[in-house]
């Protein structure tokens, strides 16, 4: 590496990919490895270019909808979760699944089940049309209503304001969230808070490494895909944190030399579903252009893994066969 006197760059720790995104990428490697080529998986395992298209390379085949996978093959939801409708498809297309969904994520479709079953109005925050939401709002779809900032909550209705419940997208900025909440409790004092909290560990460790370090960087590089939530939202946390500018970049190349003129101080951070090896190649860059000397930001200790879904444990391309010939035809020639 080269450097510049004066001339940094503090690296966020920790950073990229969390303990449910780890698990849903393996999960998509071992079932290519155990049951071969084709596995489809319903929307983008995780939400990153740089991943997907590897795993498309190792024959995953990516699809939006359940119905354009051919019967007698084997599908995989995403880490951010479907909803119960989605298992029906798949039951109905004589597909076999493998549900990658996250704990964290399962945690909350768990809550709204719970809480829509004592008859409770969920007041669900998060970004309209994102797939976590649409996951979490399939499971209880007559009980939930989306409320898509603090400039929603007026437009909220509920039946009894003394029988309401928040939660939460878990890759949500946590002070954006909690000021949607303060909001809601003002017009609804009697709301109720999930029994733990619904961001996810990963998400709210990463935000806090980058408020660490907006103060100090002038610019910070975040790693990650446009349509990530919680990449897009370290963008911002970045620019709340003080720093003078924040952009987010897929790989190295999307970098500007203009972003660098004036400054000294570059923060470097990625999103939960990017892996290391983009991370380096931003510092490569950077190392190439006298930000050599790199310090790191640490915010937090992370040792939480999660066990691979346990269909990865069964048969599944014998399972898909059965169903076939359980309804008629065979599926084989279809895959």
């Amino acid at each position: 590496m080269t450097a510049s006197p004066g001339r940094r760059v503090l690296l966020a720790a920790p950073r990229g990919y969390c303990a449910g995104v780890d698990r849903a990428v393996i999960a998509v490697e071992k079932a290519l490895e155990q049951y071969g080529a084709p596995i489809y998986v319903r929307h983008e395992i995780v939400h990153n270019k740089y991943v997907v298209q590897t795993l498309e390379k190792k024959g995953a085949i990516f699809v939006e909808q359940t119905e354009e996978v051919p019967p007698g093959n084997i599908v995989m939801f995403s880490a951010h979760g479907v909803a119960p409708t989605v298992h029906e498809e798949a039951q109905r297309g004589r597909l076999a699944t493998i549900d990658a969904t996250c704990p964290l994520v399962t945690k909350v479709h768990k809550e709204a089940v719970r809480y829509a079953k004592d008859d409770y109005d969920i007041l669900l925050i998060g970004h309209e049309g994102h797939e976590e939401v649409i996951g979490t709002s399939g499971e209880a779809p007559e009980h939930i209503q989306l409320v898509d900032g603090p400039e929603d909550v007026a437009k909220v209705e509920v039946r009894d304001p003394n029988k309401i419940v928040w939660l939460s997208q878990t890759t949500l900025s946590v002070d954006e969230t909690m000021e949607t909440v303060n909001a809601l409790k003002n017009k609804f004092p009697g709301l109720v808070s999930p029994p733990s909290d619904d961001i996810c560990y990963a998400t709210q460790n990463r935000q806090l490494a980058v408020k660490q370090m907006g103060a100090e960087a002038e610019l910070v590089i975040v790693v990650g895909s446009r349509n990530s939530s919680n990449s897009v939202r370290l963008v911002e946390v970045a620019k709340l944190a003080g720093s003078r500018e924040a952009y987010l970049v897929d790989f190295a190349g999307e970098i500007d030399e203009a972003w660098l003129e004036g400054v000294t101080t570059v923060g470097v951070t990625s999103g939960a579903s990017v892996p290391e090896v983009l991370v380096e190649e931003v510092l490569q860059w950077l190392s190439e252009r006298g930000y050599g000397d790199v310090e790191l930001v640490k915010a937090a200790e992370e040792s939480i893994t999660f066990s691979l879904p346990k269909e990865l444990r069964r048969d599944l391309r014998d399972e898909a066969a059965a169903l076939m010939a359980e309804r008629g035809g065979s599926g084989a020639s279809e895959a």
